[in-house]
């Protein structure tokens, strides 16, 4: 069994690093400082963001395994489990990281936006792959964070360390943005199997004794998270997973709303709602009839 190291503050994290803690809320982490050691299962109460320059063993987080690369940064979030596979024999790394406690960024902007960086909810296969020109303005973000953290603290720290950290994090929503678009050869065919994921589930008794396909669901059949899967259906398709999937829910109602020797009620049921009055509802949002009245005009 992989010994659990836990870090509950940023001085535990800088004393697993070989660091000193210049604050008690946040540390820039240069890796090659740290002594050479063997995988381990991490458990965070801190946000870590780390940019690794040496192949360290698989990171696993959940069910999903990584075959972690140099170049890449990996997003870890307060109660999330980080686990380095596959290497038993010692290692050094190499590479820098950002750590900060929750407690950091409450009062500011930061706290409010946090939430809304996706990337902290992806899987470790889904990390940053990032260019040589994004990697180093990924080193010179940390490095003014660096800076403010040698500073004597004063009335303007938080806020500028804050800041800094806001700037870096809105960067990389950038190079997410990019990642969706340059990785086409891993993202290659999402839609064709998402419309046949949902094909082949209307087609089965799933709706029956699942219900409704949901986002979750469809993201875990290809192997993905829930937000990554979403964040890459709305910049192939602009719209989103539950839309997609809602679309999907019309087009086969349409069909199945001319077996007149069924009744709506049935066709809800089949279709895998709980009420028929859902189905009707949302029939009636996407095409602007009732389904009995689609199917009298039809």
């Amino acid at each position: 069994m992989s010994k659990v190291v836990n870090f509950e503050t940023v001085d535990d994290y800088n004393q697993f690093n070989n660091h000193e803690t210049l604050h008690p809320l946040v540390s820039i982490i240069d890796f090659s400082k740290a002594h050479p050691r063997t995988g381990s299962k991490m458990n965070f109460n801190l946000y870590c963001i780390f940019l690794k320059e040496v192949k360290c063993g698989d990171l696993k987080y959940g069910r999903a395994t990584y075959d972690y690369q140099q170049g890449t940064l990996v997003f870890v979030s307060p109660g999330q489990v980080l686990e380095v596979e596959n290497k038993t024999d010692l290692y050094q790394p190499s590479g820098n990281g950002l750590v900060f406690h929750p407690d950091l960024i409450k009062g500011t902007s930061l706290a409010k936006a946090i939430s809304e960086y996706n990337f902290f909810s992806y899987n470790t296969n889904e990390a940053l792959h990032l260019s040589a020109k994004e990697r180093q303005l990924i080193l010179d973000l940390f490095a003014i964070i660096d800076n403010e953290l040698k500073q004597s603290v004063d009335k303007h720290s938080k806020k500028l360390i804050a800041s800094n950290i806001e700037l870096f994090f809105n960067y990389c929503e950038r190079f997410y943005d990019r990642q969706f678009i340059t990785r086409e050869n891993v993202n290659q065919g999402l839609l064709e199997k998402f419309e046949h994921l949902l094909n082949t589930y209307f087609s089965s008794d799933k709706p029956n004794s699942v219900g409704l396909p949901s986002v979750a669901y469809c993201a875990d059949q290809l192997n993905l998270s829930a937000n990554y899967f979403g964040d890459l259906i709305k910049k192939e398709t602009g719209k989103t997973a539950q839309e997609y999937i809602q679309n999907k829910i019309i087009d086969v109602a349409k069909e199945r709303v001319f077996n007149i020797d069924k009744s709506i009620s049935q066709i809800a049921y089949e279709l895998g709602f709980k009420y028929p009055q859902h189905f009707i509802r949302l029939f009636k949002q996407r095409t602007g009839v009732t389904p009995n009245e689609f199917r009298s005009l039809n």
